[in-house]
């Protein structure tokens, strides 16, 4: 068993040696766990992307004030030890924990422990425009502004060196679980400081530094992220010394790495491998009912979308169980609400649209539409966790549609622009799709089509904006009566059902591959999790 992990650390000497490291040989030889990851980072601060794979490449580096259980959508303790919330709901006192210790690299050596400067910091450069630190770089804030957190605060307060007084202008049921999420992860003030003393302030994206387990060590595009663990990191020391993301889009490339012991883990295997999988005796493989959605969006906002007749029409188009068989290989269940089965609120009442292609075709004539009309389908060019393939998708769908007179052309984008454009508002269709980031409806419900989110760049990119969804969602937020939230977001749902924005696709099982030497991983509902992960070792 032992020698099973040998390749793996002699692949992450190669990629250490390939990026010009200086991390000393012996170190990365006891302990370096090398992640096969599916796509490059968009950027290192999670604050100015929305994507899974740069979430993924965030999570070591920072910490949050509140945080998930590991494996779980429950918070507990992060940078904040304790926290009181006042009666009426709107202001919140964070006591911080004592000695914690921000990164150091070759632009910054912190002089001070984590303070209550560098929560103020690390929210007001999202929220306020004349912030010195809002405009660098190219961070647009897409999850602030979504999540409504500009309207939402009303003051973030420094009390003392430990204590930051959060006050809001209304109740927020989901504020502490917002809090949990990467766009709130807490950085470093004095390090903006001094990269903005030396004319530098650019580097606070591009060399990121954090509180977190791992510090950023190097990037090199397409091929590896490099990290080392954080020697005075205030959870304890990490059991592995270097983590490594080893760069590959290809699903049968990254398997076949595993397989050859060159990485320790990978993601977004291609369902169709799984039972062969199964049977390799150095490779496990784990599984869990995604907190994910992948639909078909409209862009409601041009014709015909704008029609309802049209949008429940190709509702009926669309051969949900083809597709569930041929792209997830059964490893997914129809879709009908844009929330996944596993999640509280979810109403299963809703009886979905069924697979009617004759009734899609009375209601096309309805609308105005007998012959059918032309239109652009967009589809993912990168494997998710929602979605395995894109591709194979958007054919299943045009095949569909087509039948029903609709004539597609399929198009994509590299996977930044293809996000960029769909945000624009330049798709008549589009495959998209959502992991859950805290375990709340509101996650999914108002992120992803609430009016907030129906701007250019938003996360709403089927530009819906329904008042009586709206004013569901916004009440359900500020109560924080479980069983009152329920009733509203199911009402949500079902006013979703009605007016159709979207053909909500499948939500998929999501499965990780890992070798056996791996001990402590655990798959997570939200991203990629290695803090508390080892290997055994020669």
């Amino acid at each position: 068993m032992p020698i099973r992990s040998f390749p793996a650390r002699r692949l992450a000497l190669a990629l250490l040696v390939a990026a010009g490291g200086a991390l000393s040989t012996p170190a990365l030889a006891e302990k370096s766990l090398v992640f096969c990851s599916e796509g490059n980072p968009e950027s290192f601060n999670p604050q100015v992307t929305t994507t899974g794979t740069s979430m993924n490449a965030a999570l070591p580096l920072y910490n949050n004030l509140v945080e998930f259980v590991r494996g779980t959508t429950r918070t507990k303790a992060g940078l904040a030890e304790s926290w009181t919330v006042s009666e009426d709901g709107l202001t919140y006192l964070f006591t911080l924990r004592p000695d914690v210790w921000f990164h150091a690299n070759e632009h910054f050596t912190p002089t001070r422990p984590m303070n209550a400067d560098d929560v103020v910091f690390s929210i007001e450069r999202q929220w306020r425009a004349d912030h010195p630190f809002h405009k660098v770089g190219r961070g647009t804030y897409d999850y602030f502004k979504d999540m409504s957190m500009a309207v939402l605060l009303k003051a973030v307060e420094r009390v003392d060196d430990r204590t930051v007084r959060i006050v809001l202008t209304r109740p927020e049921a989901p504020f502490l679980a917002n809090l949990a999420m990467p766009f709130a992860s807490i950085q470093s003030a004095e390090y903006a400081k001094v990269l903005a003393e030396r004319g530098r302030p650019e580097l606070f994206d591009e060399a990121p530094v954090g509180t977190g387990p791992f510090r950023f060590v190097s990037f090199q595009k397409d091929v590896a992220i490099r990290y080392r663990a954080h020697d005075r990191y205030w959870g304890g020391r990490e059991r592995l010394d270097a983590l490594i993301f080893s760069i590959n889009p290809n699903a049968a490339v990254r398997l076949n790495k595993l397989r050859a012991g060159e990485c320790h883990l990978m993601v977004f295997p291609n369902p169709a491998e799984l039972a062969k999988i199964e049977k390799d005796p150095d490779l496990v493989v784990q599984r869990r009912e995604g907190l994910n959605i992948a639909y078909l969006a409209f862009n409601t906002s041009r014709p015909p979308f704008d029609d309802l007749r049209v949008r429940r029409a190709l509702n009926l188009a669309v051969d949900k169980e083809t597709l569930i068989e041929a792209v997830y290989q059964g490893a997914a269940r129809p879709a009908k609400n844009p929330i996944p089965p596993i999640m509280w609120s979810y109403d299963e009442s809703t009886p979905g649209y069924p697979f009617d292609p004759e009734g899609a075709r009375r209601l096309l004539a309805e609308a105005g539409y007998p012959d059918g009309f032309t239109a652009e389908l967009w589809f993912p060019p990168v494997a998710r966790q929602y979605m395995p393939n894109g591709k194979r998708a958007a054919e299943i769908i045009r095949d569909s549609l087509e039948r029903v007179g609709v004539r597609v052309t399929l198009r994509t984008d590299d996977w930044r622009e293809y996000r960029r454009r769909l945000g624009q508002g330049e798709h008549d269709m589009a495959i998209y799709g959502w992991t859950g980031d805290n375990g709340d409806p509101d996650n999914f419900l108002f992120l992803l089509l609430g009016c907030d989110a129906a701007r250019p760049g938003g996360g709403n990119i089927a530009r819906w904006c329904d008042p009586g969804f709206e004013e569901q969602v916004t009440r359900a937020k500020r109560t924080p009566v479980t069983e009152e939230r329920a009733d509203r977001y199911r009402e949500a749902q079902r006013i979703f059902a009605r007016e159709a924005p979207w053909v909500p696709l499948a939500h998929s099982v999501v499965s990780v591959v890992l070798r056996r030497e791996v001990r402590g991983y655990r798959i997570d509902p939200f991203l990629q999790v290695f803090s508390g992960v080892d290997i055994d070792t020669p």
